[in-house]
């Protein structure tokens, strides 16, 4: 059985569709019966409410996964209709904190998702919106990074901030980690700026670009209000689209056929 393949959905800008994509894409590689464990890693726990998990129901998080030291992590896992969750709640607000006088503090979440990585096919990670210890974490532990770009108009300001992180990090922490592609969301192809973003990014990162495009969809907006990813709440809308294509794209970018 192959590894699972860890994957951070990375960009320390907020509303860019980081959450979005990681609960959809999850979801739409299930349908393509690929095993998906999705790690919320945000305090804001919208990755866990977007499954239809209430954060507040949460037995045990993330949180308390990465602080203790044998955490059993199996039992932590929440299984969805879709797919399995490690789920977080705004106790991850303080981790920050509690993992500065810790022994291995960049690798904790990497020792907790290494124990049942294994089990899956993918393992995704949806980072919080900064480049503190958490985001770090993301890193140390994913063998790629996906970022997820809003086609606006300071969509590349911000980013050199996060490649110099990613630098570093490949340079002292996890030799391995690689760029799984920049994926544009919130796309209006009625608009020239949205247009001209899309060429600066294919210019800035040349053949990192997904050739799935995620639109401005109402439809994306509304669905995690109903604890559904999109592909349930709305298969037909473009939104869905977007993402099952962007699923055919991972897959045969990883050369794992759809439907092994």
């Amino acid at each position: 059985m192959t590894m699972g393949k860890i994957i951070a959905f990375a960009n320390q800008k907020g509303g860019v569709g980081k959450t979005t994509t990681a609960i959809n894409l999850a979801a739409a590689l299930s349908e393509r019966e690929k095993r998906v464990l999705l790690c919320d890693f945000d305090p804001q726990g919208n990755a866990t409410s977007g499954f239809g998990v209430d954060p507040r129901s949460l037995e045990t998080s993330i949180y308390d996964l990465i602080v203790a030291d044998q955490p059993d992590v199996k039992s932590a896992i929440v299984s969805t209709k879709w797919v399995d969750l490690l789920g977080a709640n705004v106790n991850l607000a303080g981790a920050e904190l509690d993992l500065i006088g810790m022994s291995d503090r960049e690798y904790r979440l990497k020792n907790v998702l290494d124990q049942v990585k294994d089990d899956y096919d993918y393992v995704f990670i949806d980072c919080p919106p900064s480049l503190g210890l958490l985001t770090l974490n993301c890193l140390c532990a994913a063998d790629s990074f996906l970022v997820p770009l809003q086609c606006e108009y300071y969509a590349l300001e911000g980013l050199s901030q996060l490649m110099t992180t990613v630098r570093m990090v490949k340079k002292a922490l996890n030799r391995k980690l690689v760029m799984e592609g920049v994926l544009l969301t919130m796309f209006d192809g009625r608009t020239n700026l949205s247009i001209q973003v899309v060429e600066e990014v294919k210019k800035h990162f040349p053949g990192e670009v997904f050739s799935a495009v995620v639109p401005r969809n109402v439809r994306l907006s509304e669905a995690p209000s109903h604890g559904k990813p999109i592909t349930a709440y709305d298969r037909m809308c473009r939104g869905a689209e977007a993402y099952l294509a962007l699923a055919d794209e991972i897959l045969k970018k990883n050369d794992r056929k759809g439907r092994s």
